[in-house]
């Protein structure tokens, strides 16, 4: 019984920090560094990938006025209507928030990718051509905001399904041995530093 019920608690722990992870990375916005895909219809000048400043701007001869960082992601689209407006009485246009990912370790296209809100962190290591030969099918590290997690790369676990965000650094680990390449390195080393504690402590 002991067994079923600490089972069942795993379950409703591990549901509730997939939660909290998704409602962190829900509350998206756009950074310096990231772009706004903007195509305005028949106007080619004012169209195109527009990067974002460090000031928070567009970096367009024209957009240059509008700030588009910290905000939510509607509102983006809000600021670009209002300020296309002194231009054209009806705009009609559509902007795409596009975030800067970094794909790399053991896959086959490490780049800077910009990617849509709504691609996960699966699908962006896909882009990249997914694992190569040396890399693992099933997991990735994630460096998002300061804090790295392990990503399942399966297809059905939650965490490989969550949402890019801006800054997003994924790295496919190698394939190999833990016990060979990082537990026995580290016993080894911990076996040394007892070896030197001992030596010092008979002198």
């Amino acid at each position: 019984m002991r067994a079923v019920v600490s089972f069942l608690a795993l379950i409703v722990l591990g549901s509730l920090a997939t939660a909290q992870a998704q409602t962190i990375r829900q509350a998206a916005v756009l950074q310096p560094g990231d772009e706004v895909r903007i195509r305005v219809w028949r106007d080619s000048e004012m169209s195109g990938d527009l990067g974002i400043a460090p000031d928070g701007s567009l970096i367009h001869p024209v957009f240059r006025a509008v700030k588009v960082t910290g905000i939510p992601l509607a509102d983006v689209e809000s600021r670009i209507r209002t300020f296309l407006l002194r231009y054209q009485t009806e705009p009609q246009f559509v902007a795409e928030p596009l975030f800067r990912v970094t794909v790399g370790g053991q896959v086959q296209k490490a780049d800077v990718y910009f990617l849509a809100p709504n691609v996960t962190l699966g699908q962006a290591v896909a882009m990249a051509g997914g694992a190569n030969e040396n890399g693992r099918t099933d997991r990735a590290r994630l460096l998002s905001n300061g804090q790295i997690s392990i990503i399942k790369l399966d297809g059905n676990d939650p965490t490989g399904n969550l949402p890019v965000r801006s800054g997003d650094l994924l790295v496919v680990e190698r394939r190999g041995s833990f016990f060979r390449e990082i537990f026995a390195p580290l016993v080894a080393i911990a076996g040394s530093a007892a070896a030197i504690i001992n030596v010092t402590r008979k002198r």
